[in-house]
């Protein structure tokens, strides 16, 4: 996971022995990506593409033979009836178990044949799972993996290898990313003489249970340069820091500016600094941490150079000397610093002393915030590169609707050795696939198809999977039913989530099922409540983790899950096995609660006849939106209007839920009543995608998400409605009549994007009360 400010945004690995392309129809065992488990051939189709593994049709099989006829002319008449009769039972038992196996199971458990309910069976596997989580971590961090270097390999051999043991189908997915790495740097006090007074350490405590080299501490995409300035303590670096500063008659221009850490993305602590002059910017860790790693682009996710399109081999790429890209990259160089390195600089400084509530944070207590009289030489040498990243697939083709895909998604490249960040995660999902294996041989098949995704370059700013969101956009337009992330599945104590609202009833309903992990005879649905006075559900409008794209690019209703809100070895050598086993999860008891969270969710939303997305919740979350926003708006009329669209969604997701409950009430196997499900899941599905601007966010296009797209800083105090967030942000220096009809066209936008909404649940063209509807026309 990386850590993006919702302000902004946000040795070269060996490749794969080249294998002769089979021809379109050939078999082909061994293939990297192919499908299918290791022990069966695979025909290729003409298409190999995730989506065709998914949707491809199986290949009927062919009955009958020629010595049937010559057989049945040789019986004698009663015998031919007799065997006549034994045919026909023989197809109508074929035709009862070609039913989709869904919804056999759900037959199966009203009528007691024994089949298990597909949750009952993903529960039943628990039992031993914590130990198979346990050896995958182990496995997974053996040692650094760092997204384009050699020893990302072992990583993603284990996660294919695992996924094909569970009888699932694979495929991978190169991309060519631009990234980052550090060449040589150094760091020295120097007196005002210009004479030598320290060598700084840039290096971080390591883990004695990990000796392994890693990757010097760094921030990617952080340009080469060097400085020999004075020194300034900016505190977080955020602008309230600079204003206290410039009350105290200190300024950074020119100078090395030295933050900790806490004041938002790093990309945006050190643009900030740039701006007020800076030369250079060091940022401090955390006390009882190491050296904290990240990247310091702006603008949002993705490879800098193909933003909107894959970074395929032969992708067009922007030049360096484009406008947007040079906007990404920072304009001073900048490096993370262990706080022990961060003191000695701060107690050299001179000038007003530190102000009190800016104490403590270092262990610093006394001295001043500078500048000088000490110096501060740093230098830093970048090393960028074109790399190839590799997205793994594992895929279970649905029964009925094989092109709806539920997606679930966890990244696996780390900046050291990621037991938390991201291999938590991992191992989590590597014993869903385990699970999902076994009810496969079981004979249960989902009735959505279900795609597991194992992204790489997450660190490097979410690269794997907005580079694959991006060359599939169409696809998971029409076709992506949600995503459901985890990335650092257990970091502490407590259960999180954040998900789009039509999502919430769903995700509280799962966590009555599981057991709470620290608590004995609780479920997680009563610790999580009691932890927080109540149900507390995020919106996702941050940028640090693979749920970015699908949600704030392409719409899709998403989720994220995980244990801890806080971790003193974020991005450090401190992320290893060692920790997790003696600290995070001895028992691996909370990576056994996030599966199976996990696993429900995908199980409902795969398995559900009608998907279970409830709009009334999210009118409502709007409507909670919309009284913040009158309060910084007061009387407007644009505001008004919004309050009336919301009503008309929330109508439109009463009349949902109605038809949901009738369609409940009929034969599962009836043609009409498959039909009228599959429309009434489409306009669910297609909802969330109503609240996408086609040209994106004013100035930030790659943002398309109206109501949680990441705010482009926080000055307006909304989380939510970032175009609003955004023109309230920009209207300082504009009068109040144009502050008024920038505001307001923003509010426009999102009233337009809650009716479109409102439409698409009713299937309509135009408001059902409006004469000129004629969606009935259309309407099965």
């Amino acid at each position: 996971m990386d850590e993006h400010e919702p302000a902004q945004w946000q040795r070269k690995k060996a490749p794969p022995p080249r294998r002769k392309k089979p021809r379109a129809g050939a078999t082909h065992r061994r293939a990297i990506g192919r499908l299918g488990p290791p022990s069966a051939p695979l025909t290729i189709p003409q298409s190999h593409s995730l989506a065709a593994a998914a949707a491809a049709k199986p290949t009927p099989v062919r009955a009958g033979g020629s010595p049937a006829p010559r057989l049945a002319r040789e019986m004698p008449g009663s015998v031919r009836l007799v065997v006549a009769f034994g045919v026909l039972l023989l197809v109508s038992l074929l035709v009862l178990l070609r039913r989709p196996a869904g919804l056999l199971s759900r037959a199966a458990v009203s009528t007691g044949s024994g089949v298990p309910d597909p949750a009952a069976l993903f529960l039943s596997l628990s039992p031993g799972a914590n130990a198979s989580i346990k050896a995958d971590l182990r496995a997974l961090t053996a040692g650094p993996h760092l997204a384009g270097t050699p020893p990302a390999a072992g990583p993603a051999a284990h996660v294919l290898e695992r996924l094909r043991a569970a009888g699932l189908q694979t495929l991978t997915r190169e991309y060519s990313p631009l990234l980052s790495y550090p060449g040589n740097a150094s760091l020295a006090l120097l007196r005002p003489d210009g004479s030598l007074l320290a060598r700084l350490s840039l290096d971080e405590p390591a883990d004695e249970a990990r000796p392994r080299r890693l990757v010097a501490p760094y921030h990617a995409y952080a340009p080469s340069g060097g400085a020999v300035a004075e020194a300034v303590f900016v505190n977080l670096g955020r602008e309230e820091d600079y204003a206290a500063l410039e009350r105290l008659g200190v300024g950074v221009r020119g100078r090395v500016a030295v933050a900790r850490r806490g004041g938002g993305y790093r990309g945006g602590v050190v643009a900030r600094a740039a701006e007020k002059g800076a030369v250079a910017v060091l940022i401090a860790g955390r006390e009882d941490g190491g050296v904290e790693r990240g990247v310091v682009l702006l603008g949002g996710p993705g490879d800098p150079l193909t933003p909107g399109w894959a970074a395929t081999g032969g992708a067009e790429r922007l030049a360096f000397d484009d406008e947007a890209v040079k906007r990404r990259f920072p304009k001073i160089p900048s490096m993370p610093v262990s706080a022990k390195t961060a003191e000695e600089i701060i107690r050299s400084l001179g000038g007003p002393a530190i102000p009190a509530k800016w104490q403590g944070g270092l262990g610093v207590d006394a001295g001043g915030v500078g500048p000088g009289p000490t110096l501060v030489n740093f230098t830093y040498q970048e090393d960028r590169k074109f790399e190839t990243i590799q997205d793994i697939f594992g895929v279970i083709k649905g029964s009925e609707e094989p092109d709806r895909y539920v997606i679930l998604g966890n990244h696996r490249d780390a900046w050291t050795y990621g037991a938390v960040d991201p291999n938590s995660g991992t191992a989590s999902l590597l014993d869903i696939a385990r699970r999902l294996g076994i009810m496969l041989q079981s004979g249960w098949r989902p009735r959505r198809s279900i795609i597991l995704c194992s992204w790489d370059a997450e660190e490097f700013g979410m690269i794997g999977s907005t580079e694959w969101v991006e060359e599939n956009l169409a696809d998971l337009h029409s076709k992506a039913v949600a995503y459901l992330n985890v990335d650092c599945a257990v970091q502490g104590v407590g259960f999180f989530a954040g998900s789009t609202p039509q999502l919430d009833k769903l995700l509280v309903d799962v966590t009555r099922q599981v057991k709470d992990p620290d608590v004995t005879g609780k479920m997680v649905h009563d610790t999580w409540s009691e932890m927080n006075g109540g149900i507390s559900i995020e919106r996702l409008a941050r940028t640090d983790s693979d749920f970015a794209p699908f949600l704030h690019h392409a719409g899709i209703p998403s989720v994220d899950l995980y244990y801890g809100n806080e971790f003193p070895g974020y991005h450090t050598a401190l992320d290893s096995y060692n920790w997790m086993e003696k600290h995070g999860d001895p028992l691996f008891l909370r990576h056994l609660a996030i599966t199976e969270i996990w696993g429900l969710l995908a199980l409902h939303l795969a398995d559900d006849p009608v998907l279970p997305f409830d709009y009334q919740v999210y009118a409502k979350q709007l409507q909670e939106h919309t009284n913040a926003l009158s309060a910084l708006m007061s009387n407007s009329q644009a505001v008004n209007l919004m309050n009336g669209f919301i009503n008309d969604l929330s109508g439109a997701a009463m009349e949902v839920l109605k038809e949901a409950k009738k369609l409940q009430q009929l034969d599962l196997y009836d043609e009409n009543a498959r039909m009228r499900r599959r429309l009434l899941n489409d306009r669910l599905l297609l909802a969330e995608r109503s609240f996408l601007q086609a040209e994106g966010l004013q100035g930030r296009g790659w943002f398309k998400h109206l109501l949680y797209s990441p705010p482009e800083d926080y000055e307006s105090k909304l989380s939510f409605f970032p175009g609003i967030a955004d023109a309230i942000s920009r209207s300082g220096n504009l009068s109040a009549e144009e502050r008024e009809v920038s505001v307001q066209h923003e509010v426009w936008k999102v009233s337009r994007a809650i009716q479109r909404a409102a439409s698409v649940l009713r299937g309509a063209f135009s408001r059902q009360n409006d004469p000129s509807n004629f969606s009935s026309l259309l309407t099965p």
